[in-house]
C-alpha cells in the first residue's frame, strides 16, 4: 500500500508510539487523577508528560492550559460554542473545514453573526480583507492555519497581530499544521489553538486538544467527573479540569506523547524539508501529465504537504477508486469535509483527488503515483464496477 492520505490520519506511526500505548495498557492501566494508588499516579504522570511535551512544541508557558479531548473537531466546538454568544460577531474564511463551519452554522441560529472572508483561487486570504470584516461587536477571528484541500498556509502571525491590536480572540485550527509547521502561540498571538493528535503529531486516533490562553474564559462543552474538587456542584474553575470531564484516553495520550518526542528528536525543520521535497517532486512531475489541473499555491514552500487535483472532467471519486483498486494507492477523493473551500475553488460539483505526504513517504512512492496517474490519463482507464465515492 502506498499511503497518501496523511491529511486525514498519518500512517504509519513511529514504533515508539505503538510501544508506549502497549506499555500503558499492560503496566499503567488505571484511571489518571482518580485515585492515590501507584498505577493511578503513574497514569496521571503519563498524561502530564504529554502536556509538557506539547507545551514545549507550541511554546505554551503553562502546560495546564492544554485541554485534552478526542480530536481537533471537539476542540473547535469547545472554542466556538464556549466563547461565542448572542450578539457576538465572528470573522472566518471561505476555506474552512466543517469542524469550523458547522458549529458556526449552529451558532448563527443562536444569534451569533458570522462573516466569511472570501479567499482567492489558490485558497489564500488577505489580511486587509480580514481587517475590513471586523465590526464593533466582533468577538473573535477563527482561521485554519493551512487548508486541508489546497494546503495553502494562511498568514496566521499577521492575523494574530491584527487580533491583538483589535482586542479580539484569535482561534486557530491547526489540523494540518500541528507537527508540520512551527507554531508559537505567543509570537503568533493565538488565544485558542485546536490540534489533532492523529495527523502530523503521529499519535493515535481519539487524541487531540485545545490550548486556552490566560484570560480566555469558555463555557464547558461537557460536565461531569474531574477527579478533583468533587465536592463542588458545578465544574471546577481550574484548568485543565474545567474542560476535561470523564476518563481520558490515557493509552492514546501516552502514544501522542511519544509522537511529539519523535518530532523533537527528528527536528520539525528536517521533517518539513522532507515533506516539502515530496510535495515539490509531485508538483513538478504532474506538470507533464495532460488534463490534470492542480489547485492551490502550486509552491511547496507556501503550502502544507497537501496537493489536490482534477483529472479532466472525470469525477474525483472514480479516480480515487482506480488508484485504490488498480494501483494500491490510498488517497482522499471528494469534498474533504470542506464544501466552502470547494465552492471557493469552483470544484464543488466535480470534487478533487487529494494526495497528502508525511515523514514516512519516500520519493519512489511519489514517482510511482505520478506513473499511475499518467497511465490512467493516457489509457483512459475506467473506474471499477460501481464507481467511486467522492465524500
Amino acid at each position: 500500500m502506498v499511503y497518501l492520505d496523511n491529511a486525514a490520519t498519518s500512517w504509519p506511526k513511529p514504533p515508539e508510539v505503538l510501544a508506549a500505548m502497549e506499555r500503558c495498557l499492560r503496566e499503567v492501566g488505571a484511571n489518571p487523577g482518580r485515585a492515590g494508588h501507584k498505577m493511578a499516579i503513574a497514569a496521571n504522570r503519563l498524561v502530564d508528560e504529554t502536556r509538557k511535551e506539547l507545551a514545549s512544541l507550541f511554546n505554551i508557558g503553562n502546560p495546564d492550559r492544554i485541554v485534552f479531548g478526542l480530536n481537533a473537531t471537539e476542540a473547535l466546538n469547545l472554542a466556538l460554542k464556549g466563547l461565542l454568544g448572542p450578539g457576538d460577531h465572528v470573522v472566518t474564511s471561505s476555506m474552512e473545514h466543517n469542524s469550523v463551519t458547522r458549529p458556526l452554522n449552529t451558532l448563527r441560529g443562536a444569534g451569533v453573526k458570522v462573516t466569511k472572508v472570501a479567499c482567492d483561487h489558490t485558497g489564500a486570504i488577505r489580511v486587509a480583507d480580514v481587517a475590513a470584516a471586523v465590526r464593533r461587536n466582533t468577538r473573535a477571528i477563527v482561521l485554519t492555519h493551512a487548508s486541508n484541500v489546497t494546503g495553502t498556509v494562511m498568514p496566521v502571525a499577521e492575523i494574530g497581530r491584527l487580533a491583538r491590536d483589535r482586542d479580539l480572540v484569535f482561534i486557530v485550527d491547526a489540523a494540518q499544521t500541528a507537527g508540520v509547521l512551527d507554531i508559537d502561540v505567543t509570537n503568533m498571538h493565538i488565544h485558542l489553538l485546536a490540534f489533532p493528535g492523529h495527523k502530523g503529531l503521529y499519535g493515535p486516533p481519539g487524541t487531540g486538544g485545545l490550548y486556552v490562553a490566560e484570560g480566555v474564559e469558555l463555557n464547558p462543552l461537557k460536565e461531569g467527573g474531574t477527579g478533583s474538587h468533587s465536592d463542588l456542584p458545578g465544574q471546577p474553575e481550574i484548568l485543565p479540569e474545567r474542560y476535561e470531564s470523564g476518563t481520558l484516553n490515557t493509552a492514546g495520550l501516552a502514544g501522542l506523547g511519544e509522537g511529539v518526542k519523535f518530532i523533537c528528536r527528528e527536528g520539525i525543520e528536517k521533517i518539513r524539508r522532507h515533506e516539502q521535497e515530496l510535495t515539490r517532486q509531485f508538483l513538478e512531475g504532474v506538470k507533464s501529465i495532460k488534463d490534470i489541473r492542480v489547485y492551490g499555491p502550486c509552491d511547496a514552500s507556501r503550502q502544507a504537504p497537501v496537493v489536490s487535483f482534477a483529472v479532466g472532467e472525470r469525477p474525483a471519486g472514480d479516480i480515487g477508486a482506480i488508484l485504490d483498486q488498480n494501483y494500491n494507492i490510498a488517497c482522499r477523493a471528494g469534498l474533504h469535509c470542506a464544501p466552502d473551500a470547494h465552492r471557493t475553488l469552483g470544484t464543488f460539483e466535480q470534487k478533487l483527488v487529494r494526495f497528502s505526504f508525511s515523514r514516512f513517504n519516500q520519493p519512489g512512492e511519489v514517482e510511482y503515483a505520478l506513473y499511475c496517474l499518467r497511465e490512467i490519463v493516457e489509457k483512459n482507464i475506467p473506474a471499477p464496477a460501481g464507481g467511486g465515492c467522492g465524500c
